[in-house]
């Protein structure tokens, strides 16, 4: 384990990590808070620049990462788990795409969202204000499934597919059914693979 500060790198198997500024509070415990810093991290290998925004609320040091490191060809900038009270550790979407443009990046993919309620706004609610963003300030946007590999080396526009998501959720009958289906697959796959043992 090494410790950084910001600004500070370290070489891992000829990978270049950069420990660069983030806005959010930190601590582990009743009597550590805010004691540490919170991290973003700029990750370069060979030609690929990239940034991973971690846990974050907008603040001018995006403008900074972007003079002193970048331009980043895959920018992962969190945008998700929002409110109006929380801006200083969680960005809106409007924040998201002003922190790409400020960064300097090419492509943006969107993170930390559509996984847990941690706020009130709809699951979904981040890709579509992001996609409309993006789309209106011209940043290309990718949009990969959750658990989808993305090759940052050459990212692509990804499927709109939290829309897919949010029609099964809006259709009971048709998800049961479809889970039956699945549920009725998988167990006949099994069958079959034990009685080809």
């Amino acid at each position: 384990m090494r410790q950084l500060d910001w600004w500070q790198s370290v070489d891992v198997g000829g990978i270049a990590f950069t420990a660069t500024p983030a806005q959010h509070f930190s601590g582990r415990s009743l009597f550590d808070g805010n004691s540490t810093l919170w991290a973003s991290w700029v990750i370069v290998d060979d030609d690929l620049r990239v940034f991973f925004s971690g846990d974050t609320g907008y603040f001018d040091g995006f403008r900074t990462i972007g003079e002193r490191l970048g331009s980043f060809d895959v920018a992962l900038v969190e945008t998700g788990a929002y409110d109006a009270q929380w801006p200083y550790v969680h960005m809106q979407p409007e924040d998201t795409v002003q922190a790409h443009v400020d960064l300097r990046g090419r492509w943006l993919v969107p993170i930390h969202n559509g996984t847990f309620d941690l706020a009130m706004h709809r699951w979904y609610e981040p890709f579509e204000r992001v996609l409309g963003l993006a789309a209106a300030r011209g940043v290309a946007l990718s949009t990969p499934r959750m658990g989808e590999r993305l090759d940052l080396a050459a990212p692509h526009r990804g499927e709109r597919w939290w829309r897919h998501v949010m029609e099964a959720a809006e259709a009971p009958e048709v998800s049961r059914g479809l889970v039956a289906r699945l549920f009725a697959c998988s167990s006949a796959a099994r069958a079959n693979s034990k009685g080809n043992a």
